[in-house]
Formats: structure tokens, sequence, C-alpha cells
């Protein structure tokens, strides 16, 4: 077989991360002929996902209409669990607490009222009596959902890499893209530093590097620093005790973490702040003290058993923010062929199985019947 036959495919997936493996998979389970590039290795920790785990949750306090996309992600990531016989979802529960007239409670509320979702209120004795590691300081209120947990994000991401291969796609890793562009032939030419692939569509999935591919298309995204801590913990804060994963608004920011469940013990990390990162290939990964003493300050006031928390361990993710933080799924207008997710604004990995169905439908069909038309890059236009 020539090389340019092995560098051509019904579609290229730019990016193998959370969206593009499951892409990948969607793509290849279905009978098309797929290559995935990424500059890293399968299930890397250089992106945005990695670190162990990431919170899965129906009652979406972001926007209810996330909550029919997110039906739709468990029944894929049950699918993917049964078709591949791996344990990647845990049902824990979630416990999320904060002011009654702020975003998280007031958004849960909303969403579970609004799509007839189970969310039970909380109140300080029950907190006392069932999650006895948490408090709800005076002003704040508190629900649990009991659907919510986590997924394992390296084994889900290497799970659809490893399916999608079986299934006949070929990844391609240590391939650093360069650019796009339509030939002559209406394909599209995708430029690396190892030749150029071709392919009837292109799908593009690159995360904190969405912005060099889609350059010219007037959305703004921003990359930030996350910073992820595990500390020590006593047995209150371990998954077979009961303890949930757990979200607090405060006034310092927001902040959520998951049981321990293995010997790093208890995980958490901030949702808001970061710092900007001008070069996603140059993010500094070391630990800095002011993170630190912001998570050791949260654990200490809203933690019943964490005053002096000892560190285990320290890694460092990105977040990819849209204007809005709500996702940018949508086709690049002058060239239809190319479709992209991106701006996941730190809130996407619980839906990457959904979003790799929607961007195999974008490419083989050229749309989606799910719901997504309030994600369209057109919103910003208005």
């Amino acid at each position: 077989m020539s090389d340019s036959a092995t560098k051509h495919s019904d579609v290229i997936v730019i990016g193998t991360g959370a969206v593009g493996s499951a892409a990948m998979y969607y793509l290849a389970r279905n009978g098309f002929d797929v290559i995935g590039l990424d500059r890293f290795p399968a299930a890397h920790d250089k992106g945005s996902s990695h670190g162990q785990t990431r919170i899965i949750r129906l009652a979406y306090f972001e926007h209810p209409n996330y909550v029919p996309l997110l039906k739709r992600s468990y029944e894929l990531w049950e699918d993917l669990e049964e078709v591949s016989g791996s344990d990647l979802y845990t049902e824990s529960g979630l416990i999320q607490v904060g002011p009654p007239d702020g975003e998280i409670v007031a958004g849960v509320r909303e969403s579970a009222a609004m799509h007839n979702l189970t969310v039970e209120e909380v109140t300080q004795a029950d907190v006392q009596r069932s999650y006895p590691g948490f408090s709800i300081p005076d002003g704040m209120e508190a629900v649990f959902e009991k659907r919510a947990g986590f997924l394992k994000v390296e084994k889900c991401i290497q799970t659809f890499l490893d399916l999608a291969q079986n299934s006949g796609a070929r990844l391609h890793t240590g391939i650093e893209v360069l650019g796009w562009e339509p030939d002559s032939s209406d394909r599209i030419s995708v430029i690396t530093n190892n030749g150029v692939f071709t392919a009837d569509r292109v799908i593009v999935t690159a995360g904190a590097w969405a912005g060099d591919l889609l350059d010219g298309l007037g959305v703004n995204l921003t990359v930030v620093r996350k910073s992820l801590f595990w500390f020590q913990s006593d047995n209150i804060y371990e998954l077979d005790s009961g303890c949930p994963a757990f979200f607090y608004e405060t006034p310092e920011g927001s902040f959520y973490g998951f049981p321990s469940i293995d010997e790093l013990g208890l995980k958490v990390a901030e949702h808001t702040g970061g710092e900007a990162v001008v070069d996603p290939l140059e993010v500094d990964r070391s630990k800095h003290r002011d993170d630190e003493a912001k998570i050791e300050y949260f654990l200490q006031e809203y933690l019943t058993t964490m005053n002096s928390p000892t560190l285990t361990d320290h890694k460092v993710c990105m977040y990819t923010r849209s204007p809005d933080e709500d996702f940018i799924i949508d086709k690049v207008e002058e060239h239809p062929q190319v479709s992209y997710v991106a701006g996941l604004s730190g809130h996407g990995f619980k839906m990457a199985s959904v979003l790799g169905e929607i961007m195999a439908d974008m490419a083989t069909k050229g749309s989606t019947e799910h719901p997504i038309e309030f994600l369209s890059a057109n919103r910003f236009n208005l």
C-alpha cells in the first residue's frame, strides 16, 4: 500500500483525548475508516483529561439544556462498560453545597425541576448523620444527587481507543498537526510534522490546542492552568465508607472533590480561577504554594477532620474556556467538512461519550439529532 493510501481515510480526528477517542470509537464501530492524530501517547497527562477521576452528574447547575445530553452520556458510558468489560463509572452520589441564591444549589434545583430529576434536600442534621466528613456553614444549603458519581478518566480514554483500534481505526501518536486546508477535490489535507494526511471529513477535538487549529473563526478560547491535589484522609472520606463526591460554592471560590479510592487519599481541586496559559506545551506543572494554600483553607473550613492535611500527590491539567463557559459545537462555516468541539470549560469530560457520538454524526451525516443548538458558535455573533 502506498504512503498516500495509508495517510487517507474517511475521517481524521485531530486530538484523541476525551472526545476524540470517543469519536474514533463511534466512527470505527459504524464501519468508517478513521485516523486519529495526537502529539502525545494514548491517555496522556499533558492536556485536560487525566488525574484519576472526573465527576458525572445529571442535575446540571450550568444550564438545564445539558440534561438531555447527560442522559445520553450515561447510556453510552454504561454501554462502553458492557462492551469492554471495564469498570469505568462509580455511583458514589454527590453532595453540593452553597448559598441558596448562588450558582450551584439554585442551578441544581432548576435542572431537577425542569427535567423531573431526583435530588434530595440535605439539612445540617442529615449531614451530621449521613456525611460526617462535611459541614454546611450558616447561610448555605445542600442538595444530594444519588445517581451522580465519577468516571475513571484515563481508563475511559484508553478503553475508547482500544475498542476503536479493534474496529479498524488507526491511531498515530507523536504527530504534531501544523494546520489543515481544503484541497482541489474537496477533501481536507491535514499538514503534520510527518507529512500530509487527507480525509473526506475532519474532526477537531484538540482541547487546549483547539484555538490554534480553529484560528480565524472569531471564537475566543482561554486556556488556564488547574491544579489537582490529593491528601491523606481518615476512613470517613473513603468510598467504601459511603463518602460521596462533593462540590462547594464558597466566598473563596468553588471547590470539588472525590472520596478516597486508593492510597493517595482524598482528591480536591478548585473549579474557579486559574492562571492563564500562553503555550499549552510550556504549562508550569510544578506545585504552587498559593494554590495549595487555598485548598488547605477549604479543607479546614468545610471538611470536619481535615484540619492539618498532608499532601500525597499533585498534578496539573488545563481548562479551555469559552467566553460564556459553555461548550462550542459546530462546523467551520466556509468548510463544513470540518466539525469541532471546543471550550469545554472544565466541565466536559462527563459528556465525552455523547460528544464523541455527536462528532461522528456531524462528520458522517452532516448533522445530529442531539439538541445542541444552544452550543452553536453562532451565539457569539448575536
